[in-house]
């Protein structure tokens, strides 16, 4: 039990760590020699209800996996890349207790707290550049109200970590409400461990969907909540730009989070064939096929859950396979309103879909920067075509952006939509600012030379995404060096 000023740091009778081990081991984290604080979110922070005071030494040993008692890293399993993987776990991941703060209970987890059981031939670590990276987006995917774990903060230590080169070592500390994957119920189903899968059922109707334990079927209810809650994700993802780059099961929250930042991007000239993922030979997590992807996680998902239908064993897939069809029906829907949001529209008309599909068209046949164009069709003027300039000289074919802003106007004209009132609504749901790769690597190229300020200044910038930034350029276009950078899983 560990006290922040103000708060316990603990464990509770219906957390997942009481389930016991063939769920998870208990272990202390690998130390960190001479940590210090690197950046910390005090909007995560409050979220808490950590007083201004938290960053103690003792909080720094902690986070350090310095404290001296015992965490816990799960086991699951999953498929990697559409492949049945196998047994995988909390492989540079260490649960050190939860903090509930008005009525919601938090788990805390150190990333890179060192080897687990579950590391296979890792050595538990994680970098200051990947850190820094999990960090920023966690926080950036949290002001842009897209479901996310967070991140309270990042500590770094000198110890040496070898990647593609020698980096220092850094733990960044994880928060959700849970950190159950897709993989959990995997793991055990595959394995035909079916006691063990009913136990880490319960607990989930327990802790985390209780209003499904009263259903007809719980488990097809539970996936049908799973299913609309990632089909929702999947939107909001879509709707920003943002590639998740890694969308194996094991990497799917039950929850209907964004969960582990690895190779992650935000476009930026619009490509829906883009792949943020340089390890992603094949392209299978492609932006536009991340929906796709999804609903066959959630295939896997259903497979595993097939055990807790009661019944003929023949006949258990069925209520599963009816709950999945919650998904087809959600995310069309849920992908339309926000494209109706982003393009300013509050009617629901019949044409909406083909002039928002349209425009996307636009700026994918000239690869129009996808963050600029939409923040920019926020000042379309309606009435005044020439005042369109700015908007039309974005795109290389001008006359197919002038035949989509006739009908655009004519869209808003039957609403009578107002431009100003419009706009100022546009520029709700369209940033300004997302972190882009060449956005995160100046932050890292600073910090590498022991400079944290951009880490500090970048998520301020960050935390106010639909504000005009006070450096043009974090919101400009980016610049040519970003063109050769690369992410992979090992980022």
């Amino acid at each position: 039990m560990h006290v922040f000023p103000g708060l316990t740091l603990s464990r509770s009778p219906l957390g997942f760590s009481r389930l016991g081990p063939e769920f998870l081991t208990e272990l202390p984290p690998e130390p960190a020699p001479a940590p210090h604080w690197v950046a910390h979110s005090e909007a995560c922070a409050q979220r808490l209800g950590l007083g201004s005071d938290w960053r103690t030494p003792q909080a720094l040993e902690l986070l350090s996996g310095n404290g001296g008692e015992s965490g816990w890293a799960s086991v699951y399993s999953g498929h990697q890349f559409g492949v049945w993987a196998g047994q995988l776990g909390d492989g540079r991941a260490l649960h050190v207790g939860e903090i509930e703060h008005q009525g919601q209970r938090y788990e805390l987890q150190l990333k890179g707290a060192g080897r687990t059981p579950y590391s296979r031939m890792g050595d538990g670590r994680a970098v200051l550049r990947s850190s820094i990276r999990e960090f920023l987006c966690s926080e950036a995917m949290a002001a842009l109200a897209i479901p996310t774990t967070r991140a309270l903060c990042i500590t770094g230590s000198p110890l040496r970590v070898r990647r593609e080169e020698i980096e220092t070592a850094a733990i960044v500390t994880r928060v959700a409400p849970s950190f159950l994957r897709f993989g959990h119920f995997e793991h055990f189903a595959h394995h035909d461990l079916l006691p063990q899968l009913a136990q880490l059922f319960e607990h989930v109707l327990d802790r985390h969907a209780p209003e499904c334990r009263e259903a007809e079927v719980p488990a097809a209810a539970l996936l049908e909540k799973v299913s609309r809650q990632t089909a929702s994700l999947m939107a909001d993802w879509q709707a920003v730009g943002f590639m998740h780059g890694v969308m194996n099961t094991d990497n799917m929250s039950l929850l209907g989070l964004t969960l582990d930042y690895g190779p992650f991007g935000f476009m930026d000239g619009f490509d829906p064939g883009h792949i943020c993922n340089h390890s992603d030979h094949q392209g299978r997590y492609a932006y536009a096929r991340q929906p796709n992807v999804a609903f066959w996680n959630l295939h896997a998902l259903a497979q595993a859950l097939i055990p807790l239908v009661p019944g003929e064993p023949e006949k258990a897939s069925e209520p599963l396979l009816a709950a999945l069809e919650s998904y087809r029906e959600a995310f069309p829907r849920e992908m339309l309103g926000r494209l109706r949001a982003k393009l300013g529209l509050l009617a629901e008309l019949p044409q909406d879909r083909e002039l928002a599909d349209d425009w996307l068209k636009l700026l994918a046949a000239g690869r129009t920067d996808f963050t600029i164009a939409w923040r920019h069709l926020a000042r379309f003027d309606s009435q005044v075509e020439a005042e369109n300039a700015a908007i039309r000289d974005l795109f290389l074919d001008r006359e197919a952006f002038d035949a989509w802003a006739r009908r655009y106007r004519e869209r808003l004209l039957a609403e009578a939509s107002l431009d100003a009132e419009r706009g100022a609504r546009m520029n709700r749901v369209n940033p300004a600012v997302v972190l882009r790769n060449h956005l995160a690597e100046g932050a890292i190229r600073s910090a590498s030379e022991g400079d944290f300020g951009e880490i500090e200044r970048l998520l301020k910038v960050l935390e106010r995404p639909y504000d005009e930034p006070v450096l043009a350029s974090d919101a400009a276009l980016p610049p040519d060096w970003a063109a050769q950078l690369e992410v992979s899983c090992s980022s």
